[in-house]
């Protein structure tokens, strides 16, 4: 049985649906802070509880045959974090440090962890690679990165077998199964919302960048290929343990993803140009070699794809 953690949430229920497709038993476990109830896939055996709570994360691993860990549940907020930069090394670090604690205790020895491209120092290095220099630039990608350090050393002490996938843009949705963020801060749900009039306008923060049309580029990953990529961990040699990068390996700029959007529905996009938007870097892509080459995992699904399910993810939503 695969414990998800924020399996009620965006990418967790999406992961947690996926492994249930493929036979594997789940449980979920979230205190619906930020999920979704109806985001729980059916057939996944479902725990409210926090994961501040010692005691209920002892009974699951104890009344449940668990054998390997999928931790999705990390507050993922920039600006949040920095206004209240408290709520993130609390929940993101002290709350994972008691699961990861109490899967070590079980004697659980896989652990998958939902990490971000949010740890990487802001250079003029691209494609980001797995050796590339790290250094946050706020608290969120500190608080990832303080647990990723932390699980290295448990790997090293304790023998567990840890994975840290560090996501680019996740996007994308699957069937019935989407953002439901509150507030919306990713691109391609805000430019669907200007294109059919639930917003007035996407701004765009800075024109003057360097990339070929001025505006800022992102590795933009299907969140159906993110699913895929912790079912290969899951899968792989204990020997893969490690970090990895989850990209397509291809950037898109702002403006590109609005043409895309505008193709794919058929509806105009208003757009205002502002200033650049401090912490911005005009680029972000990743180099995936690693997890192709020791995952044997590889993004399928091209921007179009992503928009195009989150369309249709949308189009249903709002029925």
């Amino acid at each position: 049985m695969i414990l998800v953690t924020g399996g009620a949430g965006y990418i967790g229920g999406i992961t947690a649906a996926e492994l249930l497709r493929l036979g594997r038993d789940v449980c979920v476990y979230d205190n619906l802070s930020r999920g979704y109830r109806d985001a729980i896939p059916d057939g996944a055996i479902f725990r409210e509880a926090d994961l501040k709570d010692t005691e209920a994360l002892k009974r699951v691993f104890a009344e449940l045959p668990i054998e390997a860990v999928m931790h999705f549940a990390g507050y993922a907020l920039v600006g949040e974090s920095m206004s209240d930069p408290a709520l993130y090394f609390d929940n993101n670090f002290c709350n994972g440090l008691n699961l990861l604690n109490a899967a070590q205790a079980a004697g659980v020895s896989r652990f998958i962890f939902s990490s971000t491209c949010a740890i990487f120092a802001d250079v003029d290095l691209e494609p980001l690679n797995e050796t590339s220099p790290l250094g946050p630039d706020n608290p969120y990608g500190e608080s990832k990165l303080i647990f990723e350090k932390t699980l290295e050393w448990y790997r090293k002490i304790h023998q567990m077998e840890v994975f840290s996938l560090r996501y680019f843009n996740a996007c994308g949705a699957a069937g019935s199964r989407g953002e439901r963020h509150d507030p919306e801060t990713h691109l391609i749900p805000l430019v669907l919302d200007a294109a059919t009039g639930r917003r007035e306008r996407i701004a765009i923060h800075g024109n003057d960048y360097p990339t070929a049309d001025g505006t800022c580029s992102r590795d933009c990953i299907d969140v159906r290929d993110l699913a895929d990529a912790h079912i290969a961990a899951l899968d792989a040699a204990a020997d893969a343990a490690g970090h990895y990068n989850l990209g397509s390996g291809s950037g898109y700029s702002v403006r590109e993803v609005i043409a895309t959007v505008e193709r794919v529905t058929g509806f105009r996009v208003p757009v205002t140009v502002g200033p650049r938007r401090a912490g911005d870097p005009p680029i972000r892509v990743a180099d995936p070699k690693l997890a192709n080459e020791k995952l044997g995992w590889r993004a399928k699904r091209t921007l179009e794809d992503s928009v195009r399910s989150a369309w249709l993810f949308m189009q249903g939503s709002a029925s």
